[in-house]
């Protein structure tokens, strides 16, 4: 025993002086699609190792976003559906309803969430964050995935170590390295894509680059509340984060992206409840825009300002608590500018629930409302009850040799090369406020547009050759803006990144780079596997049922 322990200190000695520990695959990122993709790894009897940044896996899965966006149960498979049919199976058991019965909840809930559960296929996808995450463990525990916590990628060119177009190791800022033969590209910022020199796009391009309707700058509506921080007097200056000015013409180009917020529960459950408290950095200017709305008319209600969602338990899933303007610099800072922003967006969430709970500006009833409810105690321990997870809509995009565009969405391109299907609409959120040169607020950046499913292409999550040969990126995909904003569902990410991991294996018994994984192998392989790559020739409207 002595032994074994003087060997194993000095193997962690070691590799963290110079010696890289080596896989097959290395999944950077632990967001649901990397939880997916190092499982399928595992299953396929490779070696894989999962890092993830924080003490965390699940990613916004796991983090908040309960009320998951799946509108197309049918159309989604494999590991994916798995997740959801381990969560059915997980509240089948009348233990776990401590607050309420499963049928009080689904009576409850009606339509909301597309029903929150599909009988015929035994899957579920509204859930507490806490069973998520657990369900999440218990699949990488099965094969015995190795996860290192705590590792952040060096934000640095020298954070990659490549031959050629082949990266061989990557480093973390505790000097630890990882060699693999291929890897997996999992986070929400494309931290390792970028490090690794592979080309992407920030922000929105021109609506004439790919022949798109809804991509760049879009003026969505004229605002209805006075934008200056003295009503009526321009020259006192604009609320925060209202611009002076027009970002410029409507499908003109720019770097900015929609807002992001934090998905988080509440509860109205008191024994299991927590008072929503001023946030110590609390700033009412922030939510100035509220109150004035709310003077406007007394037929308002608490869902004109935030979205609350039924979670099982008495839970919520709470959304909308956009902070537009704030996250334009997220993808390109650094660990320490990104703390910074992810408290300023819990500051600016917290601080929203006491603004409508406790200001005298806004109506009794709705303060009553929001009042009732708390901060889940048995959620998020070790964060101070709240998520760990910033909603990062969209950051980085990869520029592959396949870019996923409107026209994939809308089907006037079709895709032969399908790895699963994007089934949500184009829905992308606000991006910014402004005052025109007449003084008028528009807000700017938010539209919805419903195609139906369509397929995502096999290219779309490879770089291009001549950037890099061994990196799969299934969640910052080659993917213009306007597409993007359909294809960032939980859902979708799980199962591109099955087929990442698929593809991954295949490259390595090929020996070949992943660009060139025979896609008739793969299509044959994923279909087994109970992957959906063809959009049904008849879509039943009662698939929720």
């Amino acid at each position: 025993m002595k032994k074994i322990l003087i060997l194993s200190f000095f193997l962690i000695l070691l590799s963290y002086n110079g010696v890289a520990q080596n896989y097959d695959v290395v999944v950077y990122g632990s967001s649901s699609a990397g939880v997916i993709a190092a499982t399928k790894v595992a299953r396929m009897g490779k070696k894989v190792l999962l890092i993830s940044n924080t003490n965390h896996i699940g990613g916004l899965t796991a983090s908040g976003l309960g009320a998951t966006d799946l509108n197309k149960p049918t159309h989604i498979g494999g590991m994916s559906r798995e997740f959801y049919k381990r969560i059915y199976d997980y509240y089948m058991n009348p233990e776990v309803w401590t607050a309420q019965t499963r049928k009080d909840y689904f009576d409850h809930i009606g339509k909301r969430i597309f029903g929150g559960k599909n009988e015929k296929l035994g899957i579920q996808w509204a859930f507490e964050p806490k069973v998520a995450e657990k369900v999440f463990n218990d699949m990488l525990h099965e094969k015995n995935v190795k996860v290192v916590y705590g590792q952040r990628l060096l934000l640095s060119k020298s954070g990659v170590v490549k031959s050629g177009t082949k990266i061989r190791t990557i480093i973390m800022e505790s000097g630890q390295k990882y060699s693999a033969k291929v890897f997996i590209d999992a986070t929400y910022e494309g931290d390792l894509m970028a490090m690794a020199g592979v080309s992407y796009h920030m922000g929105r391009e021109a609506n004439s680059q790919y022949n798109e309707t809804y991509n760049g700058i879009h003026v969505s509506f004229k605002e209805k509340f006075d934008p200056y921080l003295i009503e009526g007097d321009s020259k006192s200056g604009l609320l925060p984060f209202i611009e002076p000015k027009s970002p410029g013409a409507n499908g003109q180009a720019d770097n900015r992206v929609q807002a992001y917020c934090y998905r988080f529960p509440l509860t109205t459950n008191k024994n299991n409840w927590l008072e929503v408290k001023k946030p110590l950095n609390y700033n009412p200017l922030w939510f100035e825009h509220y109150a004035r709305i709310a003077e406007d008319t007394d037929s308002l209600t608490l869902k004109k300002f935030i979205t609350i969602s039924p979670l099982p338990n008495k839970k919520t899933d709470i959304n909308h608590c956009d902070f537009i303007g704030a996250s334009y610099t997220w993808a390109e800072s650094n660990y320490r500018e990104r703390d910074s922003i992810a408290q300023m967006h819990k500051d600016y969430a917290l601080g929203k629930i006491w603004f409508l709970g406790n200001d005298p500006r806004i109506p009794e009833r709705i303060r009553q409302e929001m009042k009732s409810y708390g901060i889940p105690k048995d959620e998020f321990l070790d964060t101070e009850n709240f998520p760990f997870q910033l909603y990062v809509r969209e950051a980085r995009r990869m520029v592959g040799s396949y870019v996923m565009t409107e026209n994939n969405v809308n089907k006037t391109i079709t895709s032969n090369r399908s790895i699963g299907l994007g089934t949500y609409m184009l829905d992308v959120h606000y991006v910014s406020r402004f005052v025109d040169d007449k003084g008028d607020l528009y807000c700017e950046g938010t539209f919805a547009q419903n195609y139906g499913s369509y397929p995502i292409d096999y290219l779309s999550i490879t770089p291009k050759k001549e950037d890099c040969v061994n990196l799969i990126v299934p969640v910052c995909l080659s993917s213009s803006h306007a597409a993007y904003g359909s294809i960032r569902m939980e859902p979708v990410f799980m199962s591109l990144a099955e087929a990442a991991a698929v593809a991954a294996v295949f490259s390595i018994d090929a020996r070949s780079n992943v660009q060139d994984v025979s896609y008739e192998h793969l299509r044959s392989r994923l279909l087994n596997d109970g992957l959906v790559l063809d959009v049904p020739e008849i879509q039943t409207a009662k698939e929720n049922e």
